[in-house]
Order: C-alpha cells, then sequence, then structure tokens
C-alpha cells in the first residue's frame, strides 16, 4: 500500500456519498474520512495505485465539488508516518512550518518535500479547528530546512500561505508545535 488517495469535498453530505462510492468502486483501505472546517469532507484512501486512482477518479467523476484531489504514488513513509502521528522528536536544529490553503495540496506538498530534501516531517495537521487550511512542520539542518521550504514554495504556488524557517528554534517552541503543549 505504497499509493495515497486524497479527496477533498465542498460539503459534507457529498463527501459522505464520495467516500462510499470510493469504497464500492475498488479495493482501497479508508485511511481517514472525516469533516473538517468550513464544511469540508476530507478523504484519505490506500492500496495499489490502480485502486487507488480508480476511487479517486470516482470522486473525481461524480459531478460533486472538490477542493481537491490527488493520487501520490509512492507516497513517502514520512508522510504515512505523520498522518498516523508516529514521528519520534529528535535534537531540533532549526525547523520549518508551511502552511498550506487546503488539507489535500499541504500533503502533495509535504510528501514532495520528504522525497526531494534532507528534512524530517514532524507533523501535518489537516483542517480541523484552522478553516479547513493545513500546515506541517519539519527539521533538520538550516541549510536543508531553507531548501525544503523553497520545494514547498515551488509546489504550492498559489495554495501556499506561508512558510518560515527557524533557525534554533526554542524547546518550549518546538514541543508547543509538534506535541501541542499548552
Amino acid at each position: 500500500m505504497d499509493t495515497l488517495g486524497i479527496v477533498e469535498s465542498k460539503s459534507i453530505a457529498a463527501g459522505v456519498e464520495l467516500a462510499d462510492a470510493m469504497m464500492k468502486a475498488a479495493s482501497v483501505k479508508l485511511v481517514r474520512a472525516s469533516t473538517i472546517c468550513s464544511g469540508r469532507y476530507l478523504i484519505y484512501i490506500s492500496g495499489d495505485r490502480e485502486a487507488v486512482a480508480t476511487g479517486v477518479r470516482v470522486a473525481e467523476e461524480s459531478g460533486r465539488k472538490l477542493m481537491g484531489s490527488y493520487v501520490i504514488s509512492q507516497i513517502s513513509p514520512d508522510v504515512m508516518a505523520v498522518l498516523r502521528k508516529d514521528v519520534p522528536i529528535e535534537q531540533v536544529q532549526s525547523m520549518g512550518i508551511i502552511e498550506c490553503r487546503n488539507v489535500s495540496s499541504g500533503i502533495v506538498a509535504a510528501d514532495a518535500v520528504v522525497k526531494r530534501t534532507d528534512v524530517q516531517l514532524a507533523r501535518l495537521v489537516s483542517g480541523q479547528g484552522i478553516n479547513g487550511k493545513s500546515y506541517f512542520v519539519m527539521s533538520g539542518d538550516v541549510a536543508s530546512v531553507e531548501e525544503a521550504a523553497e520545494a514547498a514554495r515551488s509546489v504550492l504556488g498559489k495554495n501556499l500561505v506561508e512558510a518560515v524557517v527557524i533557525p534554533r528554534p526554542d524547546a518550549s517552541v518546538v514541543r508547543a508545535l509538534i506535541k501541542e503543549v499548552r
């Protein structure tokens, strides 16, 4: 299961219908199907490439309004670990935060960044409580994080809200961002 399918529906009711149609159309695993802010519905499916592509195509051809839809082949294990919230936090030399206009483009950018650069993906927040946006946090040496931020800017284009790089972040800021310490 090295392929991830992402569908972000503009409507909750339509999103539930799409998730059902996607599951019935192909032999895929439903990773997530839930509401996110702004009345959207987010669906992640995984499986082999052909099955995931079939499931996503069903959503795209449904006539329903989508915020985004993607099929990511050979998804980075780092991205899957972050989606499962299974990422160890090590000493952070520098930290990059990439804020995206929607969830689906944020996942695509996170996958591209970890495949192209030498950074560790530490967190990916998708939609809930942040008005349907997403952001991801990465760490590494300053040069690698700056390279990754530039790669994210390139991938996201108009879907980028903000990209920042923080050299030598304070440990309490890292804990608050990665572990949501309040």
